[in-house]
């Protein structure tokens, strides 16, 4: 009995050392931080311009809106001197540290004011579009209820993809898994074949 009683209090001994000395250890690390063109960190302050990137690392294609006014428009991919600068941000209640970081849940919208002004939502969601007999990615999103995530490219060096994940369906939120995003018929949507994308910071207005 006070063999089976040392044990237990050595183990409960060892595991406070451990946590005191290696706290890394025993907490799980956050996710790395998505990473834009010039090596630096995405932040929910900034704007990018969302491109698509070729095999050869070249992006010709940027995200861009079936109207440049933005407001109820479905996300496309038109040349890259036609993009449109878009936000990160987070669903109500989701923690952050003002970093975009892989895997994480996360609000996406056109840079749009004029939109703003119009008490029109910028915000991109997932719609039913008849004429594309499927789904598309538009705007006219809700808070909490358009999640999409950023997660790395497989064999892509700082080279990411976009998924959508539902929440609208009460049962999604445990059972309906992140859906990739890939280019259909130039439309965003969703896709067996998701596209690596690149993060290219927009210059400051006032620069």
């Amino acid at each position: 009995m006070k063999i089976t009683k040392f044990v237990v209090l050595s183990f409960l001994l060892f595991a406070f050392t451990a946590t005191s000395i290696f706290p890394h250890a025993v907490h799980a690390e956050d996710p790395e931080a998505v990473i834009d063109v010039n090596g630096n960190e995405v932040t929910a302050d900034a704007r990018y311009f969302i491109g698509a990137a070729s095999d050869d690392n070249t992006t010709t294609l940027a995200v861009s809106a079936t109207s440049r006014i933005i407001c109820n428009s479905d996300v496309i991919l038109s040349s890259m001197s036609n993009g449109l600068p878009v936000t990160f941000s987070w669903p109500v209640g989701e923690s952050n540290d003002g970093i975009v970081r892989e895997d994480s849940y996360l609000n996406v919208n056109f840079d749009a004011a004029t939109c703003r002004m119009a008490g029109v939502s910028t915000m991109w969601k997932m719609e039913l579009r008849p004429t594309m007999r499927g789904f598309v990615v538009t705007t006219g999103g809700v808070n909490g209820l358009n999640r999409f995530k950023i997660t790395k490219y497989e064999g892509g060096n700082n080279l990411y993809q976009l998924s959508y994940c539902p929440i609208s369906d009460p049962m999604c939120e445990c059972s309906c898994a992140c859906v990739p995003l890939g280019n259909v018929v130039d439309r965003l949507a969703p896709s067996t074949i998701p596209f690596p994308v690149v993060f290219e910071p927009v210059a400051d207005k006032s620069s």
